[in-house]
């Protein structure tokens, strides 16, 4: 198992403050030693505090980019594309001049979305400052939905793959994901959830190591740098 770092906070306010310090940290780091930093962030409700608090750091924003740990195959404008979502919270105030790389996502199939997404990608040529993993009730993260058509080549860390379309029937959409390679090979890896029962479902994802069932697990089995688990009520 990773090294597993909890954060618990009194309130999600709280929470989003500490995450958005941690995280700016890390980019600072980045940019102080390479010039340059980068960070991939979820989509979903739970995560719109923590952007707007971190959307007011201190950073030379411009040599940031940042990029979502996945999407959604819907229009960019869609009221639930994760894109919309980041522009929206993120990138605002200091972080306005952050350079935003969404996914493609009007290819003629997923496979090609997937394609080019990971050349967008990889014009950045380095690995993520920061990575910033949602989870949902049934233990999935990124989209690594239990059930997914491509989950098994999605976990696979010797794959050279980054970016990957899966399909899942609690997902709703198909979509688009990082695979685990890039999460786990972050400088920072933080897992951010918020009320009792999701706290319920990362221990239960703790308790067990079949990935299939919970595919959270993954992150939190595997992971060689720790994880740190942001919690709130």
């Amino acid at each position: 198992m990773a090294d597993i770092h909890r954060h618990d906070y009194a309130d999600r306010e709280r929470l989003a403050e500490a995450l958005a310090a941690g995280v700016a940290a890390k980019l600072a780091g980045g940019l102080a030693t390479r010039g340059h930093a980068s960070l991939a962030v979820s989509g979903g409700s739970t995560p719109r505090r923590f952007f707007e608090a971190l959307s007011r750091a201190d950073l030379d924003w411009g040599s940031v980019m940042v990029l979502l740990v996945d999407e959604r195959l819907v229009p960019p404008d869609h009221e639930r594309a994760n894109a919309g979502l980041v522009r929206r919270h993120l990138l605002q105030n200091r972080a306005a001049d952050a350079r935003f790389v969404p996914y493609v996502v009007d290819a003629h199939t997923p496979a090609e979305c997937a394609r080019l997404s990971e050349e967008a990608f990889a014009q950045d040529g380095h690995r993520l400052d920061a990575c910033v993993l949602g989870m949902g009730t049934d233990g999935h993260t990124a989209s690594f939905f239990p059930g997914g058509d491509l989950l098994t080549e999605a976990l696979d860390t010797r794959s050279h793959r980054k970016v990957l379309p899966i399909y899942a029937q609690g997902a709703g959409e198909p979509r688009l994901t990082l695979t685990l390679g890039p999460i786990l090979d972050a400088r920072f890896v933080a897992l951010h959830i918020e009320g009792d029962e999701k706290r319920g479902v990362l221990e239960t994802a703790l308790a067990g190591t079949e990935t299939a069932e919970m595919p959270v697990r993954a992150v939190l089995h595997q992971s060689a740098a720790p994880v740190h688990v942001f919690w709130a009520p």
